[in-house]
């Protein structure tokens, strides 16, 4: 459908009305549309499952695992939990507030959301954001991406099927129509994306002072640092199937590999044989392997692995009808070649060594560089690895182990800088889409005329007195 703006601001009014009538601000409310979402995503997901593979040849397996699994765990945690987050909280108001004894914070809704989803995680990053936004009792408008076209087609019934419009809207189309979107005023606007796209999205929410989060998959892209104590063939394997997985397109995945080179080439053996042993020796012709979005994506997957041809040590080899690239190993990368200075979105793994007693003069050129969304160390020094982890800038990682931080319960999820601002997943999602509102219940009696003036003469040092005893 093509949409105008007309129409985008006539979905806007009708649920900023629909707002209006107080429905959303109840709890109950809120978790028997979580569970009419929950219900629908279990009676469809064989249609979830088919839009997946349309577009970007997932198996079922794949399906569950990274979109369908996931947004049933979110909805249960958020059902589970939406009763003790939305609960007001209730403070001492303070001497200072004499005679008022009570202060309340109340978690109340934004409004009317905008949220604006990827291609990469269709479903997941659809669902999973919108749950927060219901959860934190906002209507929502949705727009999807026009490159996943059967996801987003069969989310636009989908939605529709188990919402009314003034309630949850799906609104489809390519970059005019997001800019008709971002033209609007909203009262929150969660995007996720790519770091350029994200300073365009601020910049269109600043013009409406509109509370912004961003997912954004850093600039630089996410590192994986491999020690020479690490245990090679868990970490290969591990990386391997972390790399294959959506082919690349994931916004944590691993962007390049720093290894130790006393350990480089025994490790580049085992990844390589990872690679095999998961795919098989032509991956491209592994109907199990997902695919990339576009004809464009592959395209330039392919462009950039020529670019470096002479640095392949495995993969480079593709089938442009399927839009299948193989994981493919680029080696030696110097740390400051182009392709380890940008995010890649695609099965290509550039490898960086260093000399291993020279891991924090590494870490000191990383951290200068964009912060990454993902940070994933794999080495025996765990002492060494926790003091990265807490000194170093980046959304979120791992030591010894890949992505399923992504999949911890009650934890926050999100970058900073150059990788996104806010967070969610859990009761962080119901806080991203809530405004903390503090109201203080004030007294008719029992008033002390300490704040009021006069300041001067006698009343001077007997109010300054009695303010610093308050004050402490």
């Amino acid at each position: 459908m093509n949409y105008t703006e007309t129409e985008i601001k006539d979905i806007i009014a009708a649920q900023r009305q629909f707002f209006r009538t107080g429905a959303t601000l109840d709890v109950a409310w809120r978790i028997k549309q979580l569970k009419k979402l929950k219900a629908a995503v279990i009676a469809h997901e064989a249609e979830f499952e088919q839009a997946l593979h349309e577009d970007l040849g997932r198996s079922k397996v794949e399906a569950y695992l990274c979109d369908i699994g996931p947004i049933i765990v979110e909805i249960n945690e958020t059902i589970r939990g939406l009763r003790r987050w939305a609960r007001p909280e209730r403070h001492f108001s303070g001497f200072m507030c004499f005679p008022s004894l009570m202060t309340r914070v109340y978690k109340m809704p934004y409004g009317v959301s905008l949220i604006i989803s990827p291609f990469n995680f269709p479903m997941l990053l659809t669902i999973g954001v919108l749950t927060a936004s219901i959860a934190g009792g906002n209507t929502a408008v949705i727009k999807a991406s026009s490159k996943s076209k059967a996801s987003t087609e069969f989310l636009k019934g989908f939605f529709a099927e188990v919402f009314p419009q003034e309630y949850v809207a799906l609104i489809d189309g390519g970059h005019e129509v997001a800019d008709m979107c971002l033209a609007q005023r909203f009262d929150k606007i969660f995007y996720t994306g790519s770091p350029e796209v994200g300073k365009h999205v601020l910049a269109e929410a600043a013009k409406n002072l509109t509370p912004v989060a961003l997912e954004l998959g850093g600039e630089t892209g996410n590192w994986c640092i491999v020690r020479k104590d690490a245990d090679l063939k868990d970490a290969a394997r591990k990386i391997a199937f972390f790399k294959v997985c959506n082919a690349g397109q994931i916004c944590i995945n691993i962007n390049q590999i720093a290894v130790a080179e006393e350990i480089a080439v025994p490790f580049l053996e085992e990844l390589k044989a990872a690679f095999v042993q998961q795919l098989g020796a032509h991956p491209e012709t592994n109907e199990e392997y997902p695919k990339l979005i576009t004809e464009s994506a592959y395209a330039k997957c392919e462009s950039l692995a020529q670019q470096y041809k002479d640095r392949i040590v495995f993969g480079g080899t593709g089938d442009k009808n399927s839009r299948r690239f193989a994981p493919t190993i680029l080696y030696p990368i110097d740390i400051n070649d182009d392709i380890v200075q940008h995010e890649l979105f695609c099965p290509l793994l550039p490898v960086v060594t260093y000399k291993d007693n020279e891991i924090n003069a590494l870490m000191d050129i990383i951290a200068g560089r964009e912060h990454p969304l993902s940070m994933y160390v794999f080495t025996n020094d765990l002492k060494w690895a926790n003091r990265m982890m807490r000194t170093q800038q980046f959304g979120g990682g791992c030591i010894n182990e890949v992505c399923i931080h992504l999949m911890v319960k009650g934890v926050p999820f999100n970058g900073t800088g150059h990788s996104g601002m806010g967070a969610y997943h859990g009761e962080w999602g119901f806080r991203e889409f809530t405004h903390p509102q503090t109201v203080l219940t004030g007294k008719t009696h029992f008033n002390l005329p300490l704040r009021e003036h006069p300041y001067g003469g006698k009343a001077e040092n007997a109010k300054l007195k009695v303010l610093r005893i308050f004050e402490k």
